[in-house]
């Protein structure tokens, strides 16, 4: 099991400051999801995590600084799943989720026997076996953003780095994705960082909510402390009911605004 550290991360893009500085910890085994409207700097959070911006502060992994390691062992401890990831074109999809395996293979070697069947598990259990003999470039974007799931789960790294991973997806296709990386997550003790910008989803399936805007942190907790209608209209500008089920589930529905006559 593997812990995550902040330690005052901030991103800059010339003259925007998309990320201002962010500290946390995320325990191992801990799910961990990023919330906030569009522009707060959730997708920019996960991206400096992954290496594909720069950003300064130090992100620690089990107490090591992430810069210092290699590109190859950063693929082995933390696999990323973009907002808007881009398959390179004559692949199946068989074929893609094995890239996944990269970076556990030697170099001029190939993969196992064990990598191959591990793929074939993945695509089986997130529905995708009629599209493994398929070109991804016949695949609508709910299926492809499937493939780019099911090659991030094929890596085994234990973090786990989601941004928006169902937004393209529909109902079914999300539960079914969100469940998987759940029970990876508790058979495995994996560590999960996501951003979602469905607040019910993300208070079923986290741990712990962080609610940033203009890339401050401004909230932190459980669904039940930080889902609540003041600050979502605060700093959503949202017009919500927050509903608490007897499970303890919170459900966020949408409240249509009066129109005067």
């Amino acid at each position: 099991m593997t812990s995550l550290a902040f330690d005052q991360v901030r991103v800059d893009y010339a003259k925007r400051t998309a990320v201002a500085s962010f500290t946390d910890t995320v325990k191992p085994g801990e799910w961990l999801c990023i919330i906030g409207p569009n522009g707060a700097g959730k997708s920019s959070l996960l991206r400096a995590i992954a290496g594909v911006v720069p950003h300064s502060g130090r992100i620690l992994v089990d107490g090591s600084s992430l810069a210092a390691r290699s590109s190859r062992r950063r693929a082995q401890l933390m696999a990323y799943v973009p907002q808007s990831p881009v398959l390179p074109s004559g692949m199946t999809g068989a074929e893609y989720v094995l890239l996944g395996r990269n970076p556990f293979v030697t170099h001029f070697g190939r993969e196992s026997e064990l990598d191959h069947s591990m793929v074939d598990d993945v695509i089986e259990r997130l529905d995708l076996t009629g599209f493994a003999t398929r070109d991804v470039d016949t695949l609508s974007g709910g299926e492809r953003q499937r493939l780019v799931i099911a090659r991030a789960i094929a890596q085994e790294a234990p973090i786990l780095l989601l941004d928006e991973p169902t937004a393209a997806l529909d109902i079914g296709h999300q539960q079914q994705a969100l469940e998987l990386v759940d029970t990876l997550r508790l058979e495995h003790g994996l560590t999960v960082v996501s951003s979602m910008h469905d607040l019910t989803l993300a208070g079923i399936y986290s741990d712990r909510l962080v609610l940033i805007h203009e890339g401050h942190t401004v909230a932190s907790g459980m669904a039940r402390e930080v889902l609540n209608a003041s600050v979502l209209a605060e700093f959503y500008g949202a017009n919500v009911r927050v509903h608490h089920e007897d499970d303890g589930t919170i459900v966020v529905v949408p409240s249509k605004r009066e129109v005067l006559k």
